[in-house]
């Protein structure tokens, strides 16, 4: 558990790093002749996907509305007797290590590398997770009861196109959202479906339908099987560039835990 939170704890820093250190300077505004630039504005955005020029022009004249009186409380405070005091100077000597540390991450970062040859050992190891699990095509119609449903059923039985069949009939008497689109579903996994629903889908081979109502908490559903993917392991050049990421996220963990480690054996640390 400590390890996963250090990792995420790392990673959000090394985020936070590379954002304040690329981040443009670009002006858009003045205050007192103190510029407000991107750097501020990440400041008020935090999510480094917000982007300040998509967003409406009320929210960017709040946000710049927002950074002035920041700027001018600042200017106000920075002027006082403030930066003299014990407490400023303290906090000022914390923030300058934690900068520090910030850009140290960023460096860092940017030594490690890998070869094709750790990226194929990483996807070997990992290849249990590196599969894409069975997926179905189905069609269902929904309705309240099971003597209904057995009906449906029967009437399917005799149908000479089945498919076509049930498509009308599920325009005609499902009640569920799908009964538009002839009872059509999106591809799905077992997992997104609930477990009575993907048991009796996975155990129908294609073009057939349940010869029994399926119970779930919806209701009864009769099911059609209209196509199936086999699950399958994701080839190594397929999945490469983000396996890359992966493994590049990893191995920078990694290597600063490493650091860390070496650095507290030559450390004098007491625990109070």
């Amino acid at each position: 558990m400590y390890h996963k939170k250090k990792i995420v704890a790392l990673l959000s820093t090394v985020v936070i790093a590379t954002t304040s250190l690329v981040a443009q300077d670009k002006v858009y505004a003045t205050v007192n002749g103190e510029n407000i630039t991107d750097k501020d504005v990440s400041t008020i955005l935090r999510d480094p996907r917000l982007k300040f020029e998509n967003l409406k022009d009320v929210q960017k004249k709040q946000i710049l509305d927002n950074l002035i009186e920041q700027k001018l409380l600042t200017q106000e405070a920075y002027k006082s007797d403030i930066s003299k005091t014990k407490e400023f100077k303290e906090e000022l000597e914390r923030l300058k290590k934690n900068l520090a540390f910030q850009i140290w991450l960023n460096d860092f970062s940017k030594d490690i590398t890998s070869t094709d040859k750790e990226l194929k050992k990483y996807y070997d190891n990992n290849i249990y997770r590196l599969k894409t699990p069975e997926q179905y095509k189905a069609s269902h119609i929904l309705v309240a009861s099971e003597d209904e449903a057995k009906k449906i059923i029967s009437q399917l039985k005799g149908a000479k196109n089945l498919k076509e069949k049930f498509t009308q009939i599920a325009k005609e008497k499902s009640i569920g959202p799908s009964k538009t689109q002839g009872g059509e579903l999106p591809w799905f996994t077992s997992e997104k479906m609930v477990p009575e629903f993907s048991n009796a889908t996975s155990a129908l081979s294609k073009g057939t339908i349940t010869t029994a109502p399926v119970k779930t908490n919806h209701g009864y559903h009769v099911i059609y099987l209209d196509d199936k993917k086999d699950a399958r392991t994701l080839p190594f050049d397929q999945i490469k560039d983000k396996l890359k990421q992966e493994y590049l996220q990893k191995k920078f963990v990694d290597e600063v835990k490493k650091k860390a480690e070496a650095l507290k054996k030559k450390a004098k640390i007491t625990y109070k």
